[in-house]
């Protein structure tokens, strides 16, 4: 009878296949990531935060050691860990073989004090014989490798938490700074700035349908030169509209006039030459993560959020090998899969004599594992997958299987013919003109690895439309052709093009900015914290990003450098390599060494920055814009009056950057004023009905002349209160909210919102009146008498009755339903029917909970929920995408994450809020007012960050639930697989 082994895991996805695999004497159990992270700074404890430790976590005095906590999710996860243990004659750590699983495995390692054998198991597919190979393969923990994601994680930490506090300062609360989510956000405002300056050129081209007689097969030529002058094309104008050569432009009138003369008779057409050339394709290589996500996204249309977590079901299934690695090779065993998979379904031809290899390109490439590819040594093609795989599971394993055995497939051959056309005028203003055009056609004669793949591309920017690839009929030099229609078409040349999550993936690996496997946290990141938006596939930058990057690019220009963070990623290579130690590299990156700045003496000598400028972009010579605190806007000097103040004009809020020129700005500012239109007088009242338009939309109100100088005066302090964000100057700000909070005091006048059906322009003083007066009585209840009221709430219209809710069909229903109507609405379940038929989707009941699975559309976007748990459909993938094999998955990663916990702060905020209330009464007691007053401050300085009396107890009792500083060699765990608290300053690394 074998002993007891117990194997963690990572993903309780892995524990049942890994379980069958190993079988009798080994118990699976996995860590749902990583269980410790680096201690937030306002959980740590009081005697700590005292010392070096308080600011980061980390003590940055004495080489860098992090302070470390387990996690509250993760609390359970190790009590049961250990409680296994106990009854474990081996530890086999099976996290992923990279620096992320290599410290989780640390780190467990640490937490759990085993007392019995630990051996390191890695694998890179989980199938059977890969399973068996590594039980009998383990080794040591890599300590090399947890160097450099404990280095990783201490920098970003540094890096975050020095930095954000200036972004804080100086351009809005909440935002955030990181090692690769910085240069990412650069690299797209960049290419938004250079849209801004781009400058469009006009040229016009000619095409012309000819044909070697009259029943012959017609085809396209494209004008060459004229006069053997080149004709310009979009690639011969520069991006300020430029010519770069000497090529010719054609206006529309040129153009036309070439056109009149080719379809005159007397023009002579002729074929001056033939060229027939081969060519020869290759077949990609099979996908690493980065590749993975590019082709998924241009084929799948697959955000690199969307293929990750794809990818990881698909792995954590048995499916592929393992979906995190910048490896193009492929095993063995692979390759013979891949090549007799092509025989088979192909044909003997379709593969070379030897076998192919392919080198990597990618900048800091760790080539730990194989490429992405089908697990196992014999594959099943799609169609046979389709019994197990459904939906994008199953799409993006055929893709992965089809760019696999095309990478061993042999070369598409083909031809391509081009022939040369001379065109003379013998008439009219061009005579004696010759215009030479071009027709190119292309044969594949042997489509090899094209049968069963081929590579995707993005668009090119100005690229001209090429000729399709088509077979030209057979001509001989000399012979005279027929001219058919002959037509010219004006171009504009393109902006570069913005960047998609495809191309934005590409260029960070090509600048080695980040790893392939963080490219979807990366992106995630600048999208969820504002700075980039998605249109379509476009990634468009929003002002605030314009800001953020100013502010770097001016004062931590090496931050953001492209250069500067991929030789950060090389340095990262070589603490894992063993050449350099954590804590020297740290000292010369915080501290500074040689000629290089450290971050410390960057922070500490900032100097003034000023604001108002970062937060400025100058659109015209009176024409400024502003990135206030509710969003941007255009400031308008008088030139008049330089003295006045300057008048102000919203953004329109889908208005990308690159569309707001000179002109495009005068035409805001030049458009008629809103101004609150008067409707009449409310005849109840006497108080004027006005409609007006506000930050949420269309409303009306009811103006009371003895409210307009408070109203006034709150709104001055709310501009100026804006003003006061942007030069930074906060003690006038908080003046300021003192004297507003008096305007609050006064009587607030009715207000309502107008439906989303109505128009501002064309809403009448009933119909105001209608909406002022909501809730509307629809009756009351014959059995209880209670009042039914008509209304429109946060989630939409609905009918109330006491504490008995119920929604309306729509907001015009408010107004139209009867009492008849609203009790056949009670009548029905609350949670029966009527809900059921709200589900987008519905399923067969859930394996966990018995109950039936629903797909549904809530107040953050569409979710699948069993009734019990509740998982958002991630960003990027569609309801439409979601079946119930990918519905269950969901439902299952959400629960095996846990309930979500209370954050640090509201236990803060409850336990200031305690203190305070026992002060009070502690002061009460006492019956002096002015001791009830000093203590109340005192109480209300306690619930401060900086510490108090009810801070510090709350922090001695965290301190309790803190795991010890490492003294030895020391971890750190990165936040993406901790699902740890979302800090601007958070790691963006996975």
């Amino acid at each position: 009878m074998p002993g007891n082994k117990l194997v963690i895991v990572e993903s309780p996805t892995k524990v049942k296949s890994i379980e069958k695999y190993l079988g009798e004497g080994y118990t699976v159990e996995a860590s749902v990531g990583h269980i410790r992270d680096l201690i937030e700074p306002k959980d740590i404890p009081a005697e700590k935060k005292r010392g070096a430790f308080g600011q980061f976590g980390v003590d940055v005095e004495n080489d860098f050691e992090p302070l470390y906590v387990v996690s509250d999710r993760a609390r359970t996860v190790v009590a049961k860990l250990k409680r296994l243990l106990k009854d474990a004659d081996e530890l086999l750590l099976a996290t992923d073989e990279d620096r992320e699983g290599e410290a989780i495995a640390w780190h467990l390692l640490e937490e759990l004090k085993p007392k019995v054998p630990v051996k390191r198991m890695v694998f890179h597919e989980i199938t059977k014989d890969a399973i068996e190979k590594a039980k009998d393969n383990t080794r040591d923990l890599d300590m090399a490798l947890v160097d450099a994601q404990e280095t990783r994680r201490i920098l970003d930490r540094l890096y975050g938490y020095e930095v954000s506090p200036v972004l804080w300062r100086k351009v809005r609360q909440g935002l955030s700074a990181g090692r690769v989510q910085s240069p990412a956000t650069r690299l797209i405002v960049d290419r938004e700035r250079e849209r801004m300056a781009f400058v469009a050129a006009s040229y016009w081209d000619l095409t012309a349908q000819l044909s070697a007689s009259e029943e012959g097969q017609k085809f396209t030529a494209r004008l060459n030169r004229v006069d053997g002058q080149r004709v310009a094309t979009g690639r011969d104008f520069d991006d300020r509209g430029q010519l770069k050569g000497d090529a010719r432009v054609f206006d529309e009138g040129s153009a036309g006039q070439l056109v009149d003369a080719l379809r005159q008779e007397s023009t002579t057409v002729s074929v001056t030459k033939l060229e027939t050339k081969p060519f020869t394709r290759r077949p990609a290589a099979p996908f690493t993560t980065s590749t993975l996500q590019q082709e998924a996204a241009r084929k799948l249309r697959f955000s690199a959020r969307q293929t990750m977590s794809v990818a990881q079901s698909l792995y954590e299934n048995g499916h592929i090998t393992y979906m995190r690695t910048d490896s193009t090779a492929l095993s063995a065993q692979a390759v013979n899969a891949a090549r007799t998979q092509a025989k088979a379904l192909y044909g003997d031809g379709s593969v070379p004599t030897s076998p192919r290899t392919y080198a990597n390109k990618s900048k800091n490439a760790q080539e730990a594992h194989e490429a992405i590819r089908p697990a196992g040594d014999a594959w099943r093609t799609p169609s046979q997958m389709a019994s197990v795989l459904r939906g994008n599971d199953l799409r993006l394993f055929e893709l992965i299987w089809k760019r696999t055995v095309a990478s061993q497939m042999a070369d598409a051959k083909g031809q391509t013919a081009t022939v040369s056309i001379s065109a003379h005028v013998h008439s009219g203003a061009l005579d004696g003109t010759v215009a030479d055009l071009s027709a190119s056609g292309t044969v594949i004669t042997f489509r090899g690895f094209q049968l069963a793949y081929e590579e995707g591309r993005d668009e090119e920017r100005n690229s001209d439309a090429a000729s399709a690839e088509t077979k030209l009929p057979s001509l001989t030099e000399g012979q005279e052709l027929l001219v058919g229609d002959v037509e010219a078409k004006g171009h504009e040349t393109a902006p570069p093009p913005r960047y998609t999550e495809a191309s934005l993936v590409k260029e960070l690996e090509r600048l080695g900015v980040g790893r392939p496997s963080t490219y979807a946290a990366i992106i995630s990141t600048i999208i969820d914290r504002g700075y980039v938006s998605a249109q379509g596939q476009a990634l468009v930058p929003n002002w605030i990003a314009f800001a953020v990057v100013r502010l770097l690019e001016d004062h931590f220009g090496d931050l953001v450098e492209y250069d500067f963070t991929a030789e950060l990623e090389n340095d990262l290579d070589r603490i894992a390599d063993g050449e350099e130690t954590r804590a020297d590299w740290l000292k010369g990156f915080y501290f500074g060494a040689d000629e290089h700045r450290g971050l410390r003496q960057v922070v500490d000598n900032l100097g003034e920055i000023d604001a108002r400028e970062v937060n400025s972009l100058r659109v015209d010579d009176d024409i400024t814009l502003r990135i206030g605190r509710y969003g941007p806007y255009l400031e308008v000097a008088d030139a008049s009056s330089p003295d006045a103040t300057p008048r102000r004009v919203n953004i329109p809020p889908d208005l990308a950057p690159d569309e707001l020129t000179a002109a495009k700005a005068r035409e805001l500012i030049e458009a008629p004023v809103q101004s609150d239109r008067e409707l009449g007088t409310n005849p109840a009242n006497g108080k004027l009905v006005v409609v007006k338009d506000g930050r949420f939309g269309p409303y009306v109100t009811e103006a009371d002349p003895a409210l307009e100088s408070t109203s006034d005066s709150a709104d001055e302090t709310a501009v100026d209160e804006v003003v006061d964000l942007e030069t930074g100057e906060v003690g006038r700000a908080k003046k300021k909210k003192a004297t507003k909070s008096k305007a609050k005091t006064a009587e607030k006048p009715r207000t309502a919102s107008l439906f989303k059906s109505m128009d501002p322009s064309s809403v009448d003083l009933e119909t105001a009146l209608k909406l002022l007066d909501l809730p509307r009585t629809v009756g009351e209840d014959p059995e209880s008498g209670e009042a039914i009221l008509a209304q429109n709430g946060r989630y939409g219209a609905y009918l109330k009755k006491g504490a008995d809710t119920r929604s309306l069909p729509g907001e015009d229903a408010i107004f139209d339903i009867d009492l008849a109507g609203a009790l056949e609405l009670f009548a029905q379940p609350k949670y029966g029917a009527r809900r059921a038929s709200s589900a987008l989707k519905e399923f067969d009941a859930d394996p966990v909970s018995g109950k039936p699975v629903r797909v549904k559309d809530g107040r953050f976007g569409p979710y699948v929920t069993d009734g019990e748990t509740n998982a958002t459909i991630p960003r990027g993938e569609s309801v439409d995408d979601v079946d119930f094999d990918r519905a269950v998955q969901l439902l299952a990663d959400k629960r095996a994450k846990g309930p979500v916990k209370r954050t640090a702060k509201r236990a803060t905020k409850t336990a200031a809020s305690k203190a305070k209330t026992t002060t009070r009464s502690a002061a009460a007691k006492t019956g002096s007012a002015a001791t009830g007053k000093a203590k109340a401050g005192a109480a209300k300085k306690a619930g401060t960050a900086k510490g108090s009396t009810a801070k510090a107890s709350a922090a001695k009792g965290s301190a309790a639930k803190t795991s010890k500083t490492t003294t030895g060699k020391a971890g750190v765990a990165g936040s993406a697989r901790s699902g740890a608290s979302k800090s601007p300053a958070k790691n963006e690394d996975a």
